[in-house]
């Protein structure tokens, strides 16, 4: 909220600016999903030729259009486009009949989301996800800068496991008394907020369970070699860690925090039964994960193991059910189904007939992948633009670690506070968006610098070329 306004005026007239602003605002997003239905419809009826293509173009293209712009619940477009496939397509193909459409959307990824998913809830219901808050408040022993690197680090890991918008929760709920204690325009204040943002944009890369992108990229990367839970986190942990160091020493830089704090006085509630057996279930399937190249259980039957579990012995209830994020089951579910609808009408192969990228260097091809990546993730949907990229990206260079990369690229798309639920979240409690911008945007820069220069190697030598 802007405080400096002082002249009675200028007082009086911002109640107005502000609804002006927010009236703006709010018809910015359906205007632009009316712009782009149109460009869609205007490309499907004179630009394709073919009733396939051009029926594949208006549904995939209005389906992009409401993801990227979010005019709509994220859910809405794949039931749009599991619906209307069959539809517009059916008649013209069997291939895109109803029973065929909706094998495209079951994939084993989205059983492996759904464990995860249910670790949440059951972390949330008793209490876990504010414990660790409390506990990494509680180490820092009242040393600032050890207090910002165990919350980035914190909500990193929370990130890792739940999604980023219960993890940025959690440690403001935990901070609150620290942040509301500091003196106005002490860098404390926004070092912490900032650590809390980059925590959770970061955290989601080091796991295929951190973010809808990194669902994407292993369901599409299976179709050339598969990716393990331990293979993903071998390569994108380290990743992850450097971005998170690289973060925490831009912070100390921009906001340099030093001496002692005053914590104030937190109570110690120990876990409650239930909550050391949601603890020990969501270790077993940890280890279970990361195990998996050992026993040879795959991740997503690991994962269907420990949500029966956790329902089967009343750790979880019937209501519980309710509570996992099947928006975001759905929202993934309908990239898997947009990405087989362009492979089977041969969208794909036409928006890249022609083009010179084939001839450009392949680490140009994929550097070129990765900052597009983040640039539309920056101002859009991250699972939206993960979806429109991966099914071009495999057609430009058709191998396991090109949604890899596309992905990892979609979550350095950081700069600016309507990127992601993290950054709003810090602004709302203070931070201010230039702040973001700062930091951010070097952030996003030496991201996609490090992943496309690094990343092939460091993926050949796990096994994917």
């Amino acid at each position: 909220m802007n405080t400096s306004l002082s002249t009675p005026n200028a007082a009086e007239a911002s109640p107005s600016l502000v609804e002006e602003t927010s009236a703006r605002r709010s018809w910015l997003r359906p205007g632009l999903a009316l712009g782009g239905l149109g460009v869609v419809a205007l490309v499907a009826g004179f630009g394709v030729e073919g009733p396939v293509a051009s029926r594949a173009v208006l549904i995939g293209g209005a389906c992009l259009v409401l993801w990227l712009t979010e005019v709509v619940p994220p859910f809405v477009p794949t039931l749009l486009l599991l619906g209307a496939t069959p539809v517009l397509l059916g008649p013209v193909a069997a291939d895109y009949r109803l029973g065929a459409v909706l094998t495209w959307a079951v994939d084993p990824v989205l059983v492996l989301f759904l464990g995860g998913f249910t670790l949440e809830v059951a972390a949330m219901r008793h209490g876990l996800d504010a414990a660790v808050a409390r506990h990494v408040v509680r180490l820092s022993g009242g040393r600032p800068r050890l207090l910002l690197l165990l919350v980035m680090g914190g909500v990193a890991f929370l990130s890792m496991w739940m999604s980023n918008v219960a993890a940025a929760a959690m440690m403001l709920a935990a901070l609150r008394p620290i942040l509301q204690a500091t003196p106005a325009g002490a860098p404390l204040r926004p070092a912490l907020l900032m650590g809390v943002a980059l925590g959770a944009n970061f955290g989601g890369m080091a796991t295929p369970v951190g973010s809808g992108p990194n669902a994407l990229a292993v369901s599409a990367a299976g179709a050339y070699s598969q990716v393990t839970f331990a293979g993903w986190m071998a390569l994108a942990l380290p990743l992850t860690v450097l971005m998170l160091g690289l973060g925490f020493a831009l912070v100390l830089l921009r906001f340099p925090v030093r001496g002692l704090l005053s914590l104030p006085a937190q109570t110690n509630e120990p876990l409650t039964r239930s909550g050391r057996r949601v603890l020990a279930v969501s270790a077993a399937c940890v280890v279970a994960w990361l195990s998996e190249p050992l026993h040879g259980v795959p991740a997503p039957v690991v994962a269907l193991g420990a949500t029966a579990l956790l329902f089967g012995s009343g750790l979880l209830k019937r209501e519980d059910l309710g509570r996992l994020d099947w928006s975001t089951l759905l929202l993934i579910a309908g990239g898997i189904a947009l990405g087989r609808l362009m492979e089977h009408s041969g969208l794909v192969a036409r928006a890249l007939a022609g083009s010179d990228l084939g001839g450009w260097p392949v680490t140009v091809q994929l550097a070129v992948l990765v900052v597009a990546a983040a640039l539309l993730s920056a101002l859009m949907s991250n699972t939206g633009t993960a979806a429109l990229l991966i099914p071009l990206a495999v057609q430009i260079h058709p191998a396991a670690s090109t949604p890899i990369l596309v992905a990892l690229g979609c979550s350095f798309g950081i700069p600016f506070v309507i990127s992601t639920p993290p950054n709003a979240m810090a602004a709302g409690e203070g931070l201010a968006s230039p702040e973001l911008l700062k930091l951010g945007l070097p952030l996003m820069v030496a991201g996609c610098l490090l992943v496309s220069l690094t990343g092939p190697m460091v993926l050949r030598l796990f096994g994917l070329p």
